[in-house]
C-alpha cells in the first residue's frame, strides 16, 4: 500500500520536528510531486504541526546551551536545516543569553582541556561562530598573559 505525502510527512514529524523546507526536501526526495508536497505541508501547518518560528527558537536554545555556539554558527545551522531568514532572525533576537556569556563558557571549557594558547582559543571560538569583537574580549579576559601563540588577526 502506497502512502501519501501527508502520511509520510506525519510519520517524519512524529519522529522529530522539522522545518518546512527540510520536510519539503525529504518528501520530494522520496518521489512525491511538488503539488502533493505543498498540500501536505499546508495541511500540517494548519494542524499546528509545522511551525518554523517555534522550531527555530527551540533549536537556537539547544544549539547555544548544549553546543555553545555563537550567533553566526546558530544562524548557519538553522539555514542548513531549512529555516527561513525570518525564523532565524526572530529566534536569534529572542535568544536569552548573549554571545559574550556563551563564548566565556565555551572558552572556559576549552581552557580546562587545552594548554593556554591565544591563537588556538581564538580559532576554536571562531569555529563556534562568535564574532571577532566577542573573541577578542574573551581572549583578553580569560587568556591575557598566556603564551604559545600570537594575537589573532
Amino acid at each position: 500500500m502506497s502512502s501519501t505525502a501527508f502520511d509520510k510527512a506525519v510519520e517524519l514529524v512524529a519522529r522529530r520536528p522539522h522545518f518546512r523546507e527540510e520536510l519539503r526536501r525529504k518528501l520530494e526526495s522520496r518521489g512525491f510531486d511538488a503539488e502533493e508536497v505543498d498540500a501536505a505541508l499546508l495541511r500540517l501547518a494548519e494542524l499546528g504541526h509545522l511551525d518554523d518560528r517555534a522550531l527555530a527558537g527551540a533549536e537556537t536554545a539547544r544549539l547555544r546551551s548544549r553546543r555553545g555556539l555563537g550567533r553566526v554558527a546558530v544562524a548557519a545551522e538553522l539555514a542548513r536545516k531549512g529555516a527561513d531568514r525570518e525564523a532565524i532572525d526572530a529566534a536569534l533576537e529572542s535568544a536569552s543569553e548573549d554571545d559574550l556569556a556563551i563564548a566565556r563558557s565555551a572558552a572556559g571549557r576549552w581552557l580546562r582541556a587545552h594548554a593556554p594558547n591565544r591563537a588556538a582559543l581564538a580559532r576554536h571560538l571562531d569555529r563556534k561562530g562568535f564574532a571577532g569583537h566577542v573573541i577578542f574580549r574573551v581572549l583578553n579576559e580569560l587568556a591575557p598573559d598566556s603564551t604559545g601563540g600570537s594575537e589573532p588577526e
